[in-house]
């Protein structure tokens, strides 16, 4: 075999995009810069920052990470005292440059930048009739949808024909808009994507994740609510209530992957809903064994959880190297498991004839896991018992996560003991939906869990499921 360039395979899914807006601080575009590094989780394709300082707005966006975009000399390019951002993994367009967001346009309302973190439902079929009536589309995102049904809205304001142009949408969306003079923090009526605002030195902030409002030393104010379009001017704050409340969707991977564990998403910190996932799997899938290893690093709260409850000794077994890129040269003599070996190392004097509880957040596809519990095995491990902090994926996300297609997903065609079997663990648990809910406290359905049930939660899902089959 030929040397030649490794695509690094990622098993985990991927999220949508994270946003943060800032409004009345002379150094806007530099605290929103901040504020999508601390969200850069969130998306690792694309970002962009869109500036108003009251005459115009500024764009500047590329492909990449936000560290490598935006240089001091791109920043010189985005004055003014409002500014939005946006950091993109690609769920409903591809990664190219047109799809990178802000989107921004001149149209009737005037000029506006948007960005969303979230999915439509039914984009496919507004788009179709956009196009029936001689709209023009730029990109493959279904963003551009919302711009569109804005710019055609009939409303004599902005605020009236934001309103309108969600009136028509389905789906998942937490969207900031800026306006020469404005900005908008608006969140889906059923709250699936976090938004949450915050102040700094008596300006405003938005955000996807409180770990933003960290880094900056913002103070955390409130939940953008479900149906509620926060309205942001010099003049002062203006909540408008958009649309009637739907029963709340507040997607549940969101505290057992996404966010940070830093973080407070919902109302709730993430860490420690981890730490009680874990806990819970614990008890729901006790096993003899000499210590619990984490699949670093977002494994480690839930193992935590798990060896507390459990009293087995927490090990940090598993070595995460923190500066793997996406492509490597990848040598003449094929290396086995060269991915994983490239982000993890085992630690052998923790791992060899111990019996081992390797606790991870997600199976996905079960190709990734099955490499771990072997590398783990090869390390000296006499057992290797796998724990899974949520039940088993058997559906895609259509609200904003990029999922693989469902006969991808190896928990929809195989049971837990054929999946064991496939990862060649000794024993394998999944935590169960009623405790998952359990360690979020969700007692009142609150929680979006359609990747775990196969039932969601909005029509017009089907378009997507098409479109998800034809990508």
């Amino acid at each position: 075999m030929t040397s030649g360039m490794y695509i690094l395979e990622d098993d985990h899914f991927h999220d949508h995009c994270g946003v943060f807006g800032v409004f009345g601080h002379p150094e806007a575009a530099k605290l929103a810069y901040l504020g999508i590094y601390a969200l850069q989780h969130r998306g690792q394709e694309s970002a962009g920052i869109a500036s108003a300082d009251g005459n115009d707005l500024h764009i500047y966006k590329s492909l990449g990470h936000v560290q490598e975009i935006f240089t001091p000399e791109a920043m010189e390019h985005l004055p003014g005292s409002a500014a939005i951002a946006h950091t993109r993994y690609s769920t409903a367009g591809d990664n190219v440059l047109i799809n990178a967001q802000p989107i921004v346009i001149d149209c009737n309302k005037g000029k506006l930048a948007l960005g969303h973190n979230g999915n439509l439902t039914n984009a496919l079929e507004l788009r179709r009739k956009l196009e029936h009536r001689g709209s023009i589309f730029q990109t493959t995102s279904d963003t551009e949808v919302i711009v569109h049904l804005i710019a055609r809205s009939s409303a004599r304001n902005l605020s009236g024909a934001i309103a309108d142009a969600l009136s028509q949408v389905e789906g998942a969306y937490s969207l900031l808009l800026l306006t020469r003079d404005e900005m908008y923090a608006i969140r889906d009526p059923r709250g699936f994507r976090p938004l949450i605002l915050g102040r700094i030195d008596g300006a405003w902030v938005a955000g996807s994740e409180s770990c933003a409002f960290d880094l900056i030393d913002a103070e955390y104010v409130r939940e953008v609510e479900p149906g509620e379009m926060v309205r942001i001017s010099r003049a002062g704050v203006e909540s408008i209530r958009f649309a009637p409340e739907k029963p709340h969707q507040y997607c549940v991977f969101e505290h057992v992957y996404f966010s940070r564990p830093d973080s407070v998403v919902f109302g709730r910190a993430v860490h420690h809903s981890r730490e009680l996932l874990g806990k819970l799997l614990a008890r729901e899938h006790p096993v003899e064994a000499d210590l619990v290893a984490p699949v670093p690093d977002s494994g480690v709260p839930a193992a935590i959880g798990y060896a507390e409850e459990s009293g087995i000794p927490f090990r940090m077994a598993l070595i995460r190297n923190h500066y793997v890129g996406r492509t490597f040269i990848e040598p003449d003599q094929t290396i086995r498991d060269f991915g994983v070996k490239l982000k993890l190392n085992p630690v052998r004097r923790m791992l060899e004839g111990q019996r081992v509880i390797l606790v991870d957040d997600s199976i996905v596809r079960g190709t990734t896991s099955r490499k771990i519990v072997r590398l783990v095995r090869e390390a000296g491990a006499a057992e290797v018992h796998v724990r899974i902090s949520c039940p088993p994926t058997i559906s895609p996300c259509y609200y904003g996560v990029d999922t693989p297609r469902r006969d991808e997903l190896i928990a929809s065609h195989n049971s837990t003991e054929e999946i064991r079997k496939f990862l060649g663990a000794d024993s394998l648990g999944y935590l169960s939906l009623a405790s998952m809910r359990a360690a979020v406290e969700d007692t009142e359905g609150k929680f979006c869990t359609s990747c775990y049930t196969g039932s969601y939660p909005t029509e017009l899902v089907q378009l997507e499921v098409e479109a998800h089959r034809e990508g």
